[in-house]
């Protein structure tokens, strides 16, 4: 199946926090879109990965994604090389043939988010290059593909955004998707340890970003991403925000 937009993020629950927004109104325009998911997350304080796994699946039909997948990299020690790593990543890539992927912010607090956006962006690359053989699940040999688009969600740590989408009409959908993993987020009637994310400021937090950025373009809610490489449009007019 090929997608229009492709999020990769290296733990479960990275992209509902980070852009769960951009893909709700992508998908309610008609866009195709997915996520590949590193890890089970097993390295998580709270919940279990078979848990993580579930709440993974009920959040993708909260988004309405046309597919969610998970390469089962090791949560914490995976490192971008080439056989355990950066392959599965180029063939999922060639897989689903997206138009844009969205990935990782290149560094954050969490070190396993920089690892892996700087890994993704790579493999976006290098998924182009057609001496680089992979196959898919049939053993049937893959063609290259290199996305048009990186685009990086910003995380835990603050960065200015490069490109903001307007998101005001499914901010409360988005925040449906975030609570879809009721294992990691507050809970008064749970009895796992607290952690950073469990707090329930946590997600006021996620609430406060959201008005930060879309008060940067003149809307109510917005998601924020970071681009190393132009972007270009074909139309000025189709620019949202600035002195407005």
């Amino acid at each position: 199946m090929k997608l229009d937009i492709l999020a990769i993020g290296v733990h479960p629950d990275d992209i509902e926090l980070s852009c769960a927004g951009t893909l709700i109104n992508a998908a309610l325009q008609g866009k195709k879109t997915g996520v590949v998911d590193l890890t089970a997350g097993e390295l998580g304080t709270r919940g279990t990965p078979e848990i993580r796994l579930q709440e993974a699946a009920n959040a993708a039909k909260i988004m309405g994604l046309q597919v969610r997948e998970n390469l089962f990299l090791k949560d914490g020690f995976f490192r971008n090389d080439e056989k355990e790593a950066m392959r599965k990543i180029i063939a999922a890539i060639r897989k689903f043939q997206p138009t844009i992927v969205i990935a990782n912010a290149l560094e954050d607090r969490h070190p396993d988010h920089g690892r892996a956006g700087k890994m993704i962006a790579e493999c976006c690359y290098y998924s182009g290059l057609r001496k680089i053989e992979t196959k898919d699940e049939n053993e049937n040999q893959q063609n290259a593909w290199r996305p048009k688009q990186v685009l990086h969600i910003i995380q835990d740590r603050y960065y200015t955004p490069n490109l903001v989408v307007d998101i005001s009409n499914v901010m409360e959908q988005k925040m449906k998707a975030i609570l879809a993993y009721e294992s990691q987020f507050y809970n008064p009637n749970s009895n796992e340890p607290n952690t950073y994310i469990s707090s329930p400021m946590f997600m006021e937090g996620i609430k406060a970003r959201s008005i930060q950025f879309g008060k940067s373009i003149g809307i109510d809610y917005g998601e924020g991403f970071t681009i190393v490489n132009p972007v270009g449009i074909n139309d000025l007019s189709a620019l949202v925000g600035g002195l407005s």
